[in-house]
């Protein structure tokens, strides 16, 4: 049965304490679906700038939000996106980060309708370029909300040192795939998954196998990408081959032994990571501090 919730939302210190500072309402919850992602304003400060930003789906679709936080406690929920196709059972995307050209990026699934991925009037399957105010970003590539299409389901987005985006993407049945994101690139989805010679796809620039994949998010450290994996209960780690675009040999850490590992982020001013797992009820996940040497 589908029913509207609240999702509480915490603030974490280095310390590792967290608090309560306040719900996101009117998502629904059903299957792989809910509150999936979360992104502070740059130039948050808690007084001239407040805002903080989520994506959740509702019974109408998955939405971006904007809400205030002051540092206590959020407030003022604020619809600023809509008309994003969401699945009651999965390929609703849903991750969400600042760039650093100051806009809001949103990845989006295919809502298990793989046609909407190459439909450039679609939200759906597609990498999203935004305003603070959900406009379309200035320079965007067709001239609407979308930065990259043709995906089935991208997660994770991270910049490196040269300010380039990387994202993961859960794929079907063989690939899962670490894709550097370029404007106005096609990234395959339907007609490739993985590798493939179809005119004007872009490949990915690495891949892995669902047993030891299923990426959920992707954070980057000194250049190197981290990525933590659901099915495949590992921290993968690649190398930026320097200033190229392509990446060195894959490794991976911690295999099967925190379970399945979803939330994934950069300590703030620290070579340090906070990795989190992802069981199946309350009490059991535990966010871990990674020293990356």
């Amino acid at each position: 049965m589908t029913g509207h919730l609240s999702y509480k939302v915490h603030s974490l210190d280095r310390d590792g304490s967290k608090k309560l500072v306040g719900e996101v309402p009117y998502a629904v919850q059903q299957g792989a679906v809910g509150l999936l992602g979360v992104a502070v304003s740059p130039t948050w400060n808690g007084t001239s700038d407040k805002r903080v930003f989520f994506v959740h789906t509702t019974k109408a679709g998955t939405r971006v939000v904007r809400m205030s936080y002051d540092g206590r406690s959020l407030s003022g929920y604020t619809p600023i996106l809509t008309g994003i196709r969401h699945s009651d059972l999965e390929h609703n995307g849903g991750q969400i980060a600042f760039g650093p050209d100051g806009y809001l990026y949103v990845s989006t699934g295919d809502a298990l309708q793989p046609h909407l991925a190459q439909d450039k009037n679609s939200l759906n399957g597609k990498i999203l370029r935004i305003t603070k105010t959900g406009a379309p970003a200035p320079g965007n590539p067709f001239g609407n909300h979308i930065y990259s299409y043709g995906h089935r389901n991208p997660q994770g987005l991270a910049w490196d040192r040269n300010r380039r985006l990387w994202s993961v993407e859960i794929g079907n049945a063989k690939h899962d795939e670490l894709n550097l994101i370029k404007p106005g690139a096609n990234y395959g989805w339907p007609t490739c998954e993985g590798n493939c010679t179809a005119p004007g796809m872009t490949n990915p620039k690495a891949t892995t196998t669902p047993e030891q994949g299923t990426p959920a998010q992707l954070a980057v450290v000194n250049n190197v990408i981290y990525v933590s994996s659901l099915r495949g209960q590992r921290l993968w780690r690649a190398p930026i081959d320097g200033n190229a675009e392509r990446v060195g040999t894959m490794s991976h850490f911690f295999a099967r032994q925190h379970g399945r590992l979803r939330a994934l982020a950069k300590v703030p001013g620290a070579n340090e990571l906070w990795l989190g797992t992802a069981g199946f009820g309350p009490g059991k996940d535990k966010i871990l501090r990674v020293h990356i040497k």
